[in-house]
């Protein structure tokens, strides 16, 4: 493997889960969304392999259609549910998340853990809201300073790819200013990141064993670097929003 993009998704093959998270974050956000329908319908946006998709099925006894642009994550959800038995209620989904292929008032919960990011939160708020049937509710994990003044390090990493990255103040003005009402915010602890870098940094260090290029796996790795660094700067919140 010569090209960066190659060596990432080598990486990224095989783990657990692709974003900070854990069950009983998953449970929580859940439980602080309030009374669902019986059955609810759930997108969970950005699924990744699937740990949400497969966690919510199983708690809601509901529908879930997990939704990703990368196949072989897609692949992970369906060998996920079927180990779980719920293979029948979880619906992989090959899409964007900002155009979803999906009727307006036809979703109770959108999810989506670590992944508004891509497209920025208040445009996936935005490309989201027109989904949700009376009464839905989103559940999000965003990104965010956690300080006034982040460290000069963990402004460059951040900077290039999220520019727009606020901080809770931030973010709960911003939503309800669009309209939302903000149920519930949770920062999520700091075993919720080692849930995601653990299981990277040793998938990383098993292709450096195989020879792969280290130059090329130290840029997939810098995040767990710089994360280390400066895990005092930044963190993931969850959001429970409802629209106003």
């Amino acid at each position: 493997m010569t090209e960066l993009a190659d060596v990432f998704w080598a990486a990224h093959t095989d783990l657990p889960r692709e974003a900070p998270g854990s069950v009983r974050t998953t449970e929580l956000l859940l439980a602080l969304a309030g009374p669902l329908p019986d059955r609810p319908r759930t997108v969970d946006v950005g699924s990744g392999t699937g740990p949400a998709s497969v966690l919510l099925a199983e708690l809601t006894g509901g529908e879930v259609t997990a939704v990703d642009l990368h196949a072989p994550f897609l692949a992970a959800v369906t060998e996920r549910a079927r180990g779980a038995g719920v293979a029948d209620r979880v619906h992989p989904l090959r899409a964007s998340m900002d155009s979803l292929p999906l009727q307006p008032g036809s979703v109770d919960l959108v999810w989506a853990e670590g992944s508004a990011y891509a497209v920025g939160v208040d445009a996936a708020l935005a490309a989201w809201r027109p989904l949700l049937a009376p009464g839905g509710v989103v559940v999000l994990t965003e990104a965010e300073w956690t300080t006034a003044d982040p460290a000069p390090g963990a402004r460059a990493f951040w900077d290039p790819g999220y520019p727009a990255m606020r901080d809770t103040a931030g973010n709960v003005a911003a939503f309800r200013a669009a309209g939302w009402v903000v149920q519930a915010a949770y920062l999520l602890p700091d075993a919720d990141w080692a849930a995601y870098y653990d299981p990277l940094a040793a998938r990383i260090e098993q292709l450096r064993a195989e020879g792969v290029d280290p130059a090329l796996l130290d840029q997939v790795g810098e995040e767990i670097a710089v994360r280390e660094a400066h895990a005092g700067d930044y963190g993931y919140t969850g959001y429970v929003l409802r629209p106003r």
